[in-house]
């Protein structure tokens, strides 16, 4: 296999694994690896809370010693605000920051929140999700219907978008596809996420795209599961009830101090949980669904009668 960081390599990679790639732009064909402005947001965030507590501070008081809005201090705190230098300097003044090393560390974390990242450019609908992913560390996901995002072929994914309300334009499924099998890229890079995903059976029986799109699909999601980080289990349909049977989750760990995060995927928006008590009651729901599961080895030979089945019938 072509080495995954060659741009010719990822190339033929992405073409290869997608089945039907054709559409990707000579633009596209290579990412650059970068540091995630959504992350360096929220590491920044962090900080600056970590800042206004200690001095014991509301975010009232704070914006109002600032002379600036409330919500804009909440957004920079949350990460989803953009800080600029002056907005840096002032903070620093307000919190008695004195020390240059640590006003420089800042000072590079709002100029590196403030880039474009390769995402930006399609669009999406769930652009701080793909800024989180970008840089996670550890990505865990429970699927109850579907493949996760991460294993999808270009052809499962468009027949998704095709059953999807609203119905987006072909050009805007070919984006959205597009823009997803560029971040499959972080399973190949050259520090790769670690991905652990738990797929409900009726993913596998789901018969999105027809027999020759899910035999193709499975293919896949074996092929990815070869490699060295990452892990998928098959939560089979005699386990009978678990802790996440009306669910969809993703937990995403990212790299120090940023907290990590827990994406919650519902018909009516998806969800941001960033309590300390909210991650670690999703770590422990899906360690619990892993141990309930079948075995890395005993799932992929689940699938494989799947992918028997669908190209045979």
């Amino acid at each position: 296999m072509h080495q995954p960081n060659d741009p010719e390599g990822w190339d033929h990679w992405s073409r290869a694994m997608s089945n039907t790639a054709r559409f990707l732009r000579k633009d596209a064909t290579f990412v650059p690896e970068v540091r995630s402005p959504t992350v360096r947001r929220r590491e920044l965030g962090a900080l600056l809370r970590k800042l206004r507590t200690e001095k014991g501070l509301t975010v009232e008081q704070a914006a109002d010693r600032l002379m600036i809005s409330m919500s804009k201090l909440s957004r920079m705190e949350t990460g989803h605000g953009v800080a600029a230098a002056r907005d840096i300097r002032d903070l620093c003044a307000l919190y008695g920051v004195t020390d240059q090393a640590e006003r420089d560390h800042m000072m590079k974390l709002a100029a590196e929140g403030r880039r474009q990242a390769w995402w930006q450019s399609y669009d999406l609908g769930y652009a701080t999700y793909v800024g989180l992913e970008a840089e996670a560390v550890t990505i865990s996901a429970f699927q109850s219907s579907v493949v996760h995002g991460l294993l999808h072929t270009a052809d499962y994914a468009r027949a998704g978008h095709r059953g999807a309300m609203p119905l987006l334009s072909p050009d805007q499924i070919e984006l959205q596809i597009e823009a997803k099998l560029t971040r499959q890229r972080i399973l190949t890079r050259d520090e790769p996420a670690r991905f652990s995903v738990v797929l409900d059976e009726a993913a596998l029986h789901r018969l999105v795209g027809g027999r020759q799109v899910m035999a193709a699909q499975l293919a896949k999601v074996l092929e990815v599961a070869a490699l060295p980080n990452v892990t998928v289990q098959v939560l089979p349909y005699d386990v009978g009830a678990h802790p996440a049977t009306e669910s969809n989750f993703t937990i995403l760990e990212l790299p120090g101090p940023t907290p990590g995060v827990v994406f919650v995927e519902g018909l009516i928006g998806s969800t941001y949980l960033e309590r300390d008590d909210d991650l670690i009651r999703y770590q422990m729901i899906f360690r619990k669904l892993e141990s309930i599961a079948l075995s890395p080895q005993g799932s992929r030979d689940f699938i494989r009668k799947f992918k028997r089945d669908y190209e045979t019938a």
